[in-house]
Formats: C-alpha cells, sequence, structure tokens
C-alpha cells in the first residue's frame, strides 16, 4: 500500500471515529434534556398536588379568562332550490358534526392511538407522561408523546403550540380543569372537529371529503383508522402524497385498536389488507355558477368582511334559479358555438323585487375567464339607452305618438357638442333616413338623428339623472352623446332599470341572497337579507307609456322575433358605432332580462361573426328569444301594469333651435310612417340645453299638437281632453301596422 494511500485511510478513520464521537455527544445532550424534561414534569406533578388551585391560577390557569383560538369553519352557498352551488375558499376547511353523525371508528380508533386511558384519567395521564418519558431516556431522543387527548384539545384551542415549561404546565393545568367541566362525549366531539387532518382539512367532516368525498357517518373502519392516524404528522402520512407511510399508519392505528379490544383479530385482518381506495373529494373546490358565486361573495364581504365570509360558517342562501342559469348557458351556447367567437352575458332579474335569477357568462375557447363580465363589466351601452331618453321626454311632458323629427343626417354645432373644435355629426346605422318621423316610430327604427334632437332637446343631464335614478352606475359625466349610449353600463345594471318599467316604476335593487344562517343556527335579521329594497324611480303613468313603446318595439321594430307569442314583452336593441357591443334588454312581467355580446379583451369590432356584422337584432336577440322562451314556459300570461293615472302631455315646444320649424294642432293617436326617403341633413343652431327639472305626472291626458316642418314658425296650443288609453299590449300584430321594421342602430 503506498504512503498517499495510507494517508486517505487515516483520514477517513479520523474522520468516522470523530462521527462516532459527536453522535455520542448529542444522544448524552438529548438524554440530559429528556432527563430533564422530565425532572420538570415530576416537579409540575409536585406543584400541582401540593399548591392546588392557587399555583394554577398564577399560571394563568383559569378557562374563564381564556377566550379560545379562532378555528376556521367553511362558508357554504346555496341556491333558490337549495341545491349547494359551493364553499367560499377558506385556507381551512371545516365543517363541525356532532359526535353521533361520526362513524363509530373515528372515536374508537381516535381514542385508540392517540389516548388510550382517554376515559380513565381527568385529563392528564400521569401513568402515560411517565410510560412515555421512560422511554424517550431509554431510547436517548422522543420516541413517544404523553399528551392525552384533553391536552391537545387545549392546544388547539388556548395555548397554542409553543414549547416552553411554562407552556406545558399550563395545557395540563386547563386539561385538567377542562375534564372537570366538561364531559368526555364534548372533549371528544369538539378535539374531532378541530385536530387537523392535512390539506386544509380541520376536523373530521372535512377529512372524510377531502380525502374520500364523503360524510364522516359512512366511513368504514379502513378509512377511519387512516383518518385517525394523521393528527401525529399530516404531511408524513399524506395518503395522498405518501400512500405507502399512509397505510404503515393506518396500520398501527389498526393494531392499536385490536390491543384495546375494539376489534377482533378478523377485522384487524380486512381491514389491514384493505386498498385506500382514496377519492379526493371537490366540495371545498368545486363552484357551480362562478359568476354569480363572485357576486354573492363580494355582497358578503361588503356586509361582514373578508375573514368572516372565508371562515365563519355561514350557509348562505340565494335567489338563484338553476334551472334558469342553465337555460341561460344553453341559449348562449346554442347561438355562439365556435371558438373563437365573441363572449355573451345573461342577467335576468325579477322586477319588484329586484332577485337575481340568471346570470352567467359564456367565453367561448376560455373556460378559465374569471372576469364576471355580467355584473363587472363596463361596456358602451348603444341604443339601449333610448329607453332612458324616451322615459325623460314622457315624464316631460313629450308625447312620442305625436311628436315628430326629422329623420337626416344630423349636425350638431353648439359649444356641448364640439370635439377638438370638430362638430358632432350623427348618421342612423344603415344610412337610410324617414323623412318626418314620430319619436315612437324612431324608437322602433332606433333612429340616431332623431333620438340626438331629442336628447339634447330634454337635457342630457336629465337623461344622466334618469338612468341613475333607474340604479345605472355610470362613472362618466353627461354629454350629447348620451342618449344614444356612449357611456358605459353593466348588464346587471341595464337588467334592473328596465325591470323598473316593468314593475309599474318600481325600483328594485338587485338581491343576491334571500338568507344567512349563522354558525350557531340562527338566521342573520340584522342585515335585511331577503328584504327587496325598493323606490318608486317613475310615476305609473311614466312606465305604462315607456312599455307600450317598448313592446311595439318587440313586435315591429329591432327587437321584433324577441318573444314567444305567449308572453307580452318589451325592449330595446343596441349596437355601438364600431360594432364592439351588441345588446338586447328586454322584459316581461316576470324577468327583465340583459343580453350583451362582445369580446372581454377589449373593444373588438364584430365584423364577421358566422358571416354576419354583429348588431343587437342579429344575436343578442335570438339569444334573448331562447332564453326566455325557457324561462317563461309553462308561466301564466301576465300583462303590464295598467296605470291609476296616465302622464300628461302638454304641447312641446324645442329649446335647441333649428329642431323644429313649426308645430300645429292634431288630435290623431295614429303614428303616420313616412316613406325612407335621402332628406336633407339637419344643423343645430347654438342654444342654451333644456337642464329643467320634469314635470309630475297627474291623471289629466292632454293630447299634444303634432309639429309640422312648415313655415310659418307658429305655435298654436290645443286643449286638454281625456281619453280612454288603448290596450296596452298585444301578441299578434295588426293586419296593417302603423309602423315600418328596421334594424338600425348604433350610436356615436
Amino acid at each position: 500500500m503506498s504512503p498517499r494511500d495510507n494517508d486517505l485511510r487515516d483520514l477517513i478513520e479520523h474522520r468516522l471515529l470523530r462521527r462516532h464521537r459527536l453522535d455520542r455527544q448529542r444522544r448524552r445532550r438529548r438524554a440530559a434534556t429528556v432527563a430533564g424534561f422530565f425532572v420538570a414534569a415530576v416537579a409540575g406533578i409536585v406543584v400541582f398536588a401540593g399548591f392546588g388551585a392557587g399555583t394554577a391560577l398564577s399560571l394563568g390557569c383559569n378557562l374563564a379568562s381564556l377566550q379560545p383560538a379562532r378555528i376556521g369553519e367553511t362558508s357554504f352557498v346555496y341556491a333558490a332550490d337549495g341545491t349547494l352551488l359551493g364553499a367560499i375558499p377558506a385556507d381551512e376547511n371545516r365543517e363541525p358534526v356532532a359526535l353521533g353523525k361520526m362513524s363509530q371508528w373515528l372515536p374508537t380508533a381516535t381514542v385508540a392511538i392517540e389516548d388510550r386511558r382517554f376515559y380513565q384519567h381527568g385529563g392528564v395521564d400521569w401513568l402515560g407522561i411517565a410510560r412515555a418519558l421512560w422511554s424517550d431516556v431509554s431510547a436517548g431522543k422522543i420516541v413517544e408523546g404523553g399528551s392525552t387527548i384533553d391536552q391537545q384539545l387545549v392546544r388547539n384551542l388556548y395555548t397554542g403550540r409553543e414549547v416552553t415549561l411554562e407552556r406545558k404546565l399550563k395545557e395540563a393545568c386547563l386539561a385538567i380543569k377542562l375534564a372537570n367541566k366538561w364531559s368526555k362525549k364534548r372533549i371528544l366531539a369538539d378535539y374531532l372537529n378541530t385536530v387537523y387532518y392535512g390539506n386544509h382539512a380541520y376536523g373530521v367532516e372535512a377529512a372524510a371529503e377531502t380525502y374520500f368525498s364523503q360524510p364522516a357517518s359512512q366511513l368504514t373502519l379502513p378509512q377511519a383508522s387512516l383518518l385517525a392516524g394523521l393528527p401525529q404528522a399530516p404531511s408524513v402520512y399524506d395518503p395522498l402524497h405518501n400512500p405507502s407511510a399512509a397505510i404503515v399508519r393506518r396500520n398501527e392505528v389498526l393494531y392499536a385498536m385490536l390491543e384495546n379490544g375494539d376489534i377482533d383479530s378478523a377485522q384487524y385482518r380486512y381491514a389491514r389488507n384493505a386498498k385506500l381506495r382514496l377519492d379526493p373529494g371537490r366540495l371545498y373546490t368545486k363552484i357551480k355558477q362562478p359568476y354569480f358565486f363572485s357576486y354573492v361573495q363580494d355582497e358578503l364581504v361588503s356586509v361582514y368582511g373578508a375573514s368572516v365570509v372565508r371562515e365563519g360558517g355561514l350557509r348562505v342562501y340565494t335567489t338563484i334559479e338553476p334551472r334558469l342559469q342553465a337555460a341561460a348557458g344553453q341559449a348562449i351556447r346554442k347561438t355562439l358555438y365556435l371558438r373563437n367567437d365573441p363572449a355573451a352575458a345573461i342577467v335576468s332579474i325579477q322586477p319588484g323585487t329586484g332577485a337575481i335569477r340568471a346570470m352567467t357568462t359564456v367565453t367561448p375557447g376560455n373556460a378559465n375567464n374569471q372576469f364576471n363580465l355580467a355584473a363587472q363589466s363596463a361596456r358602451e351601452a348603444g341604443s339601449t339607452f333610448k329607453a332612458f331618453v324616451l322615459a325623460t321626454a314622457i315624464e316631460q311632458g313629450i308625447d312620442p305618438d305625436t311628436t315628430y323629427y326629422t329623420s337626416a343626417p344630423f349636425t350638431c354645432t353648439i359649444p356641448a357638442c364640439l370635439t377638438n373644435g370638430q362638430p358632432w355629426q350623427v348618421t342612423t346605422y344603415s344610412h337610410t333616413y324617414a323623412g318626418t318621423i314620430s319619436v315612437t316610430s324612431a324608437t322602433l327604427q332606433s333612429d340616431n338623428t332623431v333620438y340626438a334632437q331629442l336628447t339634447l332637446d330634454v337635457g342630457p343631464q336629465n337623461v344622466w339623472n334618469m338612468a341613475t335614478r333607474l340604479g345605472v352606475h355610470l362613472t362618466q359625466k353627461a354629454v350629447p352623446s348620451i342618449g344614444l349610449g356612449s357611456l358605459s353600463v353593466s348588464p346587471l345594471d341595464m337588467a334592473a332599470a328596465y325591470a323598473t318599467f316593468a314593475s309599474g316604476g318600481i325600483y328594485a335593487r338587485p338581491m343576491a341572497i334571500t338568507k344567512v344562517v349563522l354558525p350557531d343556527g340562527k338566521v342573520d335579521t340584522t342585515a335585511g337579507w331577503g328584504k327587496p329594497q325598493t323606490r318608486r324611480a317613475l310615476s305609473e303613468g311614466v312606465a305604462w307609456k315607456v312599455n307600450q313603446v317598448l313592446a311595439e318595439n318587440a313586435l315591429y321594430g329591432t327587437g321584433a322575433g324577441s318573444g314567444d307569442g305567449i308572453h307580452p314583452n318589451a325592449g330595446k336593441t343596441g349596437t355601438t358605432e364600431d360594432h364592439a357591443d351588441a345588446w338586447f334588454v328586454g322584459y316581461t312581467r316576470d324577468l327583465s332580462t340583459a343580453v350583451w355580446m362582445g369580446y372581454p379583451t377589449g373593444e373588438i369590432p364584430m365584423l364577421d361573426v358566422h358571416g354576419y356584422e354583429v348588431a343587437g337584432a342579429t344575436f343578442p336577440v335570438p339569444i334573448w328569444h331562447l332564453y326566455m322562451a325557457a324561462a317563461e314556459a309553462h308561466r301564466p300570461v301576465r300583462q303590464f301594469l295598467t296605470p291609476s293615472s296616465y302622464p300628461v302631455f302638454k304641447p312641446f315646444e324645442p329649446v335647441v333651435d333649428g329642431y323644429l320649424s313649426s308645430v300645429s294642432t292634431s288630435t290623431t293617436t295614429t303614428t303616420a310612417t313616412a316613406p325612407t326617403t335621402t332628406a336633407p341633413a339637419q344643423v343645430a343652431k347654438p342654444s342654451q340645453l333644456n337642464t329643467s327639472p320634469a314635470p309630475p305626472a297627474t291623471s289629466t291626458v292632454t293630447k299634444t299638437t303634432t309639429p309640422v316642418r312648415v313655415p310659418p314658425p307658429a305655435t298654436t296650443t290645443t286643449a286638454a281632453t281625456t281619453t280612454t288609453p288603448p290596450p296596452l299590449i298585444v301578441t299578434t300584430p295588426p293586419a296593417s301596422p302603423t309602423t315600418t321594421t328596421s334594424t338600425d342602430e348604433g350610436g356615436p
């Protein structure tokens, strides 16, 4: 052997000898530490035995003065029919159950492996501690624990896991007091409902669902023994990630049960040879109707705070109807079935209560979209905003049937219309014009040029005020183009606003939650859940007239084909100028439903979807029809409400010069639609916009004069006459409708 080899051997032997010497030193130190702890524990026993309650109190051993540590409990959300929508995501999943609702094997296996003298000792097992310490001293390391179930419960609830002598003594003292105050059943039940089983599962019910997708009451002997072995080291014995170690630990539990006489040898052999048969549950991760679910969660957080919602053990009951949710999703998917199709959202609200019955979004080709387009998006409203202009005009006494404008290319040059010094120029969607036309006919044809003039006459700020009064949350200021839908809105707000028309002028704030049950089983009556928040936003007469015009639109105008031919409906389409957003918002007496369509990533023009340019009438109307036909199936036919008083109409004179050249009297109630022509352009002259408040409606009907564009400018007034209003709604067209059908859409 060469000198070099000898030197290498000597070096290796030296290192081995040094390692053995260090190991002996470490074992001695561990033995000394364990022996010291043994002495301290014995001293603790002497303290308890010799000094009694006074010493205990000096250590803070007073159950009454201690607040249990907060242990989270999972909150669950349910649909209107009681079916589970999902659990609110939390760091800790926990669902307490009574001892009687657990499999009999769970408490038996737990006692056998954790604290076999549980029913004999008084909270602290001194024999068990001594036995464990002797085993630890003999081995030179900690090989056996001595904590009872009582002590572990105290540790979970009160003292925490800090390893100090004072904490251990306090834990033992509290365990004794707990054993004297509580029954063994209560202690065991609380322990089983609070102990950690790994994978975010606290308590046996959460553990049973997490590992086996079933309640704790249905666990078998092999399953229960597996769970009973996890609390000692949940990550080490994790059956999902370390099944071999989990089986070894399970078999240790089974052997302890055999030694205790809890099972016989046949049961032991059967359970020991059983496969794990894990079935990881999704109860705490799977969420049905995720967009509505997120809306509900936001509502809860605004009242209770995020911590309580995630871990407060709430049972939340909502307004959503699974049948209508399914119908909404099917209506979208049946219409938009290609992977590159735009997204669509549906919100359906019950008029009068605000109860949200459906809220869904479908994004073809992107099932992971997390943004709630139905409630959180803000997209341009297009011509759906014309309903608010119409309501404002009627409230100001303008009769849409007998007030006429000129349908023609329109240029507004007043200061409010100028952008970078350039005037606002308005055209129709199809660039065809009807000449002299009533407001009602302009609504059916969605004529931008007429509604631009009408918006300026009634006042853009008044239109803005009307929209906000009907619950639309606007973050942009009023502009002249507001009546053509240049401001951004959400489908939720639009559905709630149109529901106001259906309910005869009563606005109801959207309501998603009907009841919240607190962890103690009591219903929360302080937050106002389930109580509709309503207010009168319009007179009955104004709502009635809006319904009449929009019902005609649903029959003969841009919303034609929306209804089912049975249930009276009304509504308005909308398309933005660049085709980036398309809408149909409509309603029956039962439901107000908004359908929006567009790309969620931005304002992307929809110029070729299934070979068509997208407008409100091309895709949103068919989607609305499919959904509402299913939603209204088997419901009784309900006409719109008849008002107790009708709107007062008065002679209308334009505030902005250049819109009407003259006004003459008329008592006819028939709307005559002029033939489509290429009309000369109209130019607005500078003047003061109308910002005056609208007059209240009364029970007297005054028929308005019919403006005619002929010189000289002269105004005559008409006397007030009381008339009987025509029937509100028909479900089949008359033989000779008085208006023409058009699909003109769009806004500037």
